[in-house]
């Protein structure tokens, strides 16, 4: 008897007891269905040789009256067997492109179903061209990239406006409105936020600044106060426009339940005072969390998660105050440094940064009032009749994103930038954007001094080629990008005295006019309540809003004082309607 060591592992063959085969299959043939299936389809026997290794692999107590599973017709039992047949197919015919001819023909099926006569039309394939077009303009909104380009469409020489009443008894320092256009928020020095309606301009609510009670030397803890107990410097409100936060000299970023005008929950962490606050504009979803920037003269930024109501994460890399924030639908962010004359990239996921460094310096041309002449009696030609000025930037004040990668800055010495984040300069520099100021000094050698406007704030309509800067000139500016986001120029002027604290662009919805008499115009008006859809409407087929916080002093200081007669100390909003 042999050992069982040395016994053979190869399996013996398994006697048939079926009569009806076709007898044992050979190796070969088992080899030419194991193979490659182009090969096994030259010969006619295959098909003949599969079926006998089917054969051999089915159960021997299977019933042979019973069909196999790909003689069985699958399809419903009121489909003609006909209707997806087709005389192109190939036995070669991969599945995949059995089902792209598949569809091709239900496509055509479709296009003829429906086939309608003159005069008629369908409900169903409005719905759909309507459903097509708007997923295009989500696509096209996805994509990040400036795509309404509607600056050259509004008129400018008339713009209603709504101007707040007196609530405030210091300088305003933000102003924001809800993204329904429905409730207006301010805040001022005086450590209060008033809610407005902006249908009727009147004062909603009001929420108080809190006494903090010294006791032995010491304030107390942060916990116990609902409110702010210091002045306020930055405003946000939540996409949805559930949630309005806001910060300041108290070091805490207060989070306020809008709906129910309650106090939510106050973020401490920051060891100095919050200068700027941004939300980002994505909606809110379960994969999209309420996210909020909070800048900070500690010279960091913070992160905090609204969904949750907790702390994310701390940005590093400002050697100054943080003086703006801004944010668009990506996990991105743009803050521009004071003193540290940079503007940074915030790529938040990737927890990088790009750091843009400004600082620039920018010539003034101005000509003198009046043709001077010299000992012959000569004129002066136009080039000797031209003075010259250079600034350098010395800090970088405000910053607003354009589109996910285009964004504008402003700083002291009066200039506007124009940033990319494919370039590390600017792409374009608009020096002295607001003019020079001229103030006398009570001094022998220097009778007057000359100097440029900050640029003191900025912003843009998300997506577009249209943005607006402010100063204490008396003047908002609205500037156009030219299209291929190399330059832009300035396209008109909107009058407005103090000092212009915080800018904001906001697209209504349709039924807005018909509920705000003070925003409709004469012809706007009527158009306006003709329309029964209420639904967002789109840039430029519609009038926009541009808020505006005007105080009579700067948000951080009081360097500069706007006072007398006709210099606001509030909110105030205009309606920039498009030409017809």
């Amino acid at each position: 008897m042999p050992d069982a060591f040395f016994a053979t592992s190869r399996n013996r063959k398994r006697k048939r007891s079926s009569a009806g085969d076709d007898g044992p299959s050979t190796s070969k043939a088992a080899r030419g269905v194991k193979g490659k299936r182009g090969k096994a389809r030259k010969t006619d026997a295959a098909p003949k040789k599969k079926k006998t290794v089917d054969e051999e692999l089915s159960d021997e107590t299977q019933d042979d009256e019973h069909e196999g599973i790909d003689e069985m017709d699958l399809r419903a039992p009121d489909v003609d067997p006909n209707a997806y047949e087709s005389g192109e197919e190939d036995e070669d015919e991969t599945p995949a492109e059995k089902r792209l001819r598949l569809a091709k023909l239900y496509l055509e099926s479709v296009k003829q179903g429906l086939s309608l006569a003159e005069g008629e039309f369908d409900a169903a394939e409005i719905d759909r061209e309507l459903i097509s077009a708007r997923l295009k303009q989500d696509v096209i909104e996805q994509s990040g990239k400036v795509h309404l380009f509607v600056a050259d469409t509004f008129d400018l020489s008339h713009t209603p406006s709504l101007r707040s009443r007196r609530g405030h008894r210091f300088s305003v320092t933000a102003a924001v409105a809800s993204h329904d256009a429905r409730w207006l928020y301010s805040s001022g020095k005086d450590g209060s936020i008033i809610k407005w309606d902006m249908h009727t301009g009147r004062q909603v609510h009001m929420f108080h600044k809190c006494r903090a009670d010294k006791g032995k030397g010491k304030f107390r803890e942060f916990g116990d106060f609902k409110g702010h107990t210091d002045e306020i410097w930055a405003l946000a409100i939540s996409p949805d426009g559930k949630y309005l936060a806001s910060g300041g000299k108290d070091r805490r970023v207060g989070v306020w339940d809008v709906e129910n005008n309650e106090w939510v929950k106050g973020f401490g962490g920051h060891r100095d005072s919050i200068s700027a606050l941004a939300f980002r504009k994505a909606p809110p979803s379960l994969q999209t969390p309420t996210q909020l920037y909070s800048g900070s003269y500690d010279r960091t930024i913070k992160l905090f998660d609204l969904s949750t109501m907790g702390y994310v994460e701390t940005l590093f890399g400002h050697q100054d105050p943080v003086l703006s924030i801004d944010a668009l639908r990506a996990e991105t962010a743009v803050s521009a440094g004071g003193r540290d004359k940079t503007v940074r990239f915030w790529k938040v996921p990737e927890e990088t940064q790009l750091v843009f460094r400004g600082g620039g310096g920018s010539k003034w041309y101005d000509d003198f009032d009046g043709m001077d002449e010299e000992e012959e009696g000569r004129p002066k030609t136009s080039k000797e009749n031209t003075k010259s000025e250079s600034f350098v930037e010395g800090s970088i004040e405000c910053v607003a994103m354009i589109d996910e990668t285009t964004f504008v800055s402003g700083g002291d010495s009066g200039s506007i930038s124009l940033w990319s984040t494919q370039k590390k300069k600017p792409i374009f520099t608009q020096a002295v954007a607001h003019g020079m100021d001229v103030s006398h000094e009570e001094t022998e050698d220097v009778a007057m001094v000359r100097k440029p406007r900050w640029v003191t704030a900025l912003a843009s309509l998300r997506y577009s080629d249209l943005f607006a800067s402010g100063s204490w000139d008396g003047e908002i500016r609205l500037w156009k990008l030219d299209p291929k986001l190399k330059s832009f120029s300035l396209i008109g002027t909107i009058s407005v005295l103090g000092v212009v604290n915080s800018l904001q662009f906001l697209s209504p919805p349709k039924e807005f006019l018909s509920a705000a008499s003070w925003a409709s115009l004469s012809t706007s008006r009527s158009e306006a309540l003709s329309r029964e859809d209420g639904r967002q409407a789109k840039p430029g087929s519609s009038p926009i809003l541009l808020v505006a916080g005007v105080g009579q002093e700067t948000r951080f200081g009081r360097w500069i004082e706007r006072k007398g007669e006709g210099h606001l100390n509030g909110a105030v909003v205009f309606a920039l309607h498009p030409r017809t």
